[in-house]
């Protein structure tokens, strides 16, 4: 691959804030690629950018791009990648960090020019970079009606609970999308039903937004679930209302909750509204927490996922593992700032049975490569949000390889 320049710029996400985007100019195209951006973040996340911002960051990029001019690099698989991380780590010791949405656009700007110069499509590159010999579609997992960090609320209140998903199980994506649609706007209509004043807001993800409490809005997505036989997953973001002291703050009904009710009423709602999924139910350093919530579930079949507990972080699955807190976990590679990284977790799942969840973020762009990182590294399940052009542009991309592939 040779490399004839490279630059980095700035772009508007899906909520209208700074991202950073990177071009790299070969001889057989331009490769571009962008970072979305989370609102709630786990603090084992890596840092976004360099201290002094996104503008900084840029000007560095822009700094370390041009000493890949008129460079041939030879990336015939992921862990080709590690030349370029050693070149980033030499160029940060002297120069400051790049922070991992920098680190993660310019490694996803190569491996889509690696995927082109291999004459393959991206998501078929990281396949065989993986070595799989069968192939599966991921799921989607579609929020549908949303809370928390995300969410301004409707007459100033709104779930403290995250995101109330909905989860198809079906032969195709493209059935299982569709029936994803038909149940957000079936939603609508149920929600417009308990509060006229909804006018069809959304959220930071373009799920519907709500003045409902947390039972109440489950009450809601259970019926839509069932007419349209979904499952149903929730995105607790416990670490979002939890406070220093460790109490569960919660808003919309003004109670707390230590943490051993915490993970009774989270079992509670596991059983009475048959949770398929749940997302983040205690804060992001209460291991032995997740571990007992776990132990208590009674469908084992029921996924308890890490994502402000893990960050894609091989270490902290690892740990996860051991003290059996989770059984299936969000992949957000910019949270790590390498795709060799991503790929150890990959590996680690993949050995160990746990579910894979590739994961947008609340603030995205119109860049479609979650879709193929997600097929390519054959996870489980993809979420993207049900909704809205940065969202949309992701599952039609999913469903553009699920056909070549029938």
């Amino acid at each position: 691959m040779f490399i004839e320049e490279g630059w980095a710029g700035i772009i508007r996400n899906s909520r209208s804030e700074k991202t950073v985007e990177i071009c790299i100019k070969c001889h057989h195209g331009n490769f571009i690629a962008s970072a979305p951006s989370g609102k709630s973040k786990g603090k084992n996340e890596v840092a976004d950018y360099n201290p002094r911002g996104i503008l900084w960051s840029t000007k560095l990029a822009n700094n370390f791009l041009v000493k890949l001019r008129n460079k041939n690099l030879i990336i015939k698989n992921i862990d080709d990648l590690k030349i370029i991380e050693k070149k980033i780590k030499e160029f940060e010791r002297d120069f400051g960090i790049l922070g991992g949405n920098v680190v993660y656009a310019i490694e996803s700007a190569l491996l889509k020019s690696a995927a082109k110069e291999n004459r393959k499509e991206l998501w078929r590159f990281i396949y065989d970079s993986m070595n799989y010999k069968k192939f599966k579609i991921p799921m989607p997992v579609g929020n549908c009606i949303g809370g928390g960090l995300h969410s301004r609320g409707v007459d100033g209140k709104m779930p403290d609970f995250q995101e109330f998903e909905l989860i198809p199980d079906e032969n195709t994506f493209s059935h299982a999308v569709t029936k994803n649609i038909h149940a957000y706007l079936y939603a609508k209509k149920l929600l417009k039903r308990k509060h006229k004043s909804l006018f069809a807001k959304r959220n930071d993800e373009n799920a519907w937004e709500t003045k409902l409490t947390n039972e109440e809005t489950l009450s809601v997505l259970r019926e839509v679930a069932d007419k349209y036989g979904l499952r149903i997953g929730l995105d607790i973001a416990a670490s979002g209302f939890c406070d220093t002291r460790g109490y569960y703050q919660y808003k919309n009904k003004s109670l707390i909750r230590d943490r051993l009710e915490q993970i009774d009423y989270v079992r509670i709602l596991a059983e009475r509204y048959s949770l398929f999924y749940i997302e983040d139910p205690l804060k992001e350093e209460d291991f032995s927490g997740f571990a007992e919530l776990s132990s208590k579930i009674k469908n084992k079949k029921t996924l308890i996922v890490g994502d402000d507990l893990t960050t894609t972080n091989i270490h902290r699955l690892e740990r996860a593992f051991r003290a059996k807190a989770i059984n299936a976990i969000i992949v957000k590679p910019n949270q790590i700032g390498s795709f060799i990284e991503v790929k150890k977790v990959i590996e680690f799942c993949n050995k160990n049975d746990m579910a894979i969840i590739f994961s947008h973020r609340s603030g995205e762009t119109m860049d479609s490569a979650l879709a193929d990182f997600a097929v390519g590294f054959q996870a489980d399940f993809i979420k993207t949000g049900m909704w809205g052009p940065e969202r949309m542009i992701k599952l039609r991309r999913v469903m553009e390889i699920e056909k070549d592939m029938i």
